[in-house]
């Protein structure tokens, strides 16, 4: 099952449950926001339940899909694969052995992302600093969590980079990730699946200029060396979210050093269980 936020004509913001080609509106249901939702028992008997009342539905095209996070604070895992490990090594002109350490590690990388006001939606434009020089997307699985630390669903994301500003110096990571438009999340939230299943998903990558493909690549959600659980665990240590989190959980897919983003590019990324992220390039 997969679950979406959206406008519709009445232009206000809605739940919504996917059904094939429709989107059964939850607010007429009194569900008026997801969070609310990943706080119930028997999340998927209840969507279940909700699936054969009669409740609004309208066309996907005829809705705005909107990004899958209302007041979530949206956070993120880095070097969770060991490509990831590898690249981010290599960019590094100082700093190379942190990287290595923390692969290793009993602890985890987790940073602040975006707040859910700033997140993308699949077709909205992402953002590429206009005071970087090499900047590439970063695919990635999304657990939804809620207010207790546990996994509600599953998004598809994007965590945009500035490569060159973390390279120059650790320090500087919240510049290479937090800027307007660095994050993309969508278009849905999948419901229902076990880690089991998840990490049997493939996540893809294209890149297109001007119609034509400059980059793909592919990875597997097996290929995440820490369990879901352990990362929920480490995020939620000594903080509190009310509302729940997003935790994108780290990109096993690095471009070559020689690509870059540039205005105009179109990324899609693809998750096999989930379903497809698109957005277009915009220097911010």
């Amino acid at each position: 099952m997969n679950l979406c936020r959206f406008r519709g004509a009445d232009e206000r913001e809605h739940a919504g449950l996917v059904l094939e080609n429709q989107v059964l509106d939850l607010s007429a249901a009194g569900i008026d926001r997801l969070s609310s939702l990943f706080e119930l028992e028997g999340l998927h008997s209840q969507l279940n339940r909700l699936a054969n009342q009669d409740l609004p539905k309208y066309a996907l095209e005829e809705v705005k899909i909107l990004p899958p996070v209302d007041r979530q604070e949206v956070w993120a895992a880095g070097v969770t694969y060991l490509r990831s490990k590898k690249a981010r090594m290599e960019e590094s002109d100082f700093s190379a052995t942190a990287y290595d350490k923390v692969y290793e590690a009993s602890r985890p990388e987790l940073f602040f992302k975006a707040m859910p006001n700033k997140v993308v939606a699949s077709g909205g434009a992402v953002g590429i600093r206009k005071d970087a020089k090499w900047n590439v997307p970063e695919p990635e699985l999304v657990l939804i969590l809620n207010s207790h630390g546990h996994i509600a669903g599953y998004s598809i994301g994007n965590d945009m980079s500035s490569r060159d500003i973390e390279g120059e110096n650790l320090l500087y990571l919240p510049q290479a990730k937090i800027y307007d438009r660095s994050c993309a999340m969508g278009p849905f939230i999948r419901v229902g699946a076990t880690e089991s299943e998840a990490r049997t998903w493939a996540i893809q990558i294209e890149i297109t200029r001007q119609g034509e493909s400059t980059f793909k690549g592919e990875t597997s959600v097996s290929q995440i060396k820490r369990s879901f659980g352990e990362l929920a665990d480490y995020l939620f240590r000594s903080q509190s979210f009310p509302h729940g989190a997003a935790l994108l959980t780290g990109t096993g897919i690095v471009p070559p050093n020689d690509f870059t983003l540039q205005p105009a590019d179109k990324i899609r990324i693809k998750i096999s269980g989930i379903g497809e992220l698109v957005n277009e390039v915009r220097e911010v």
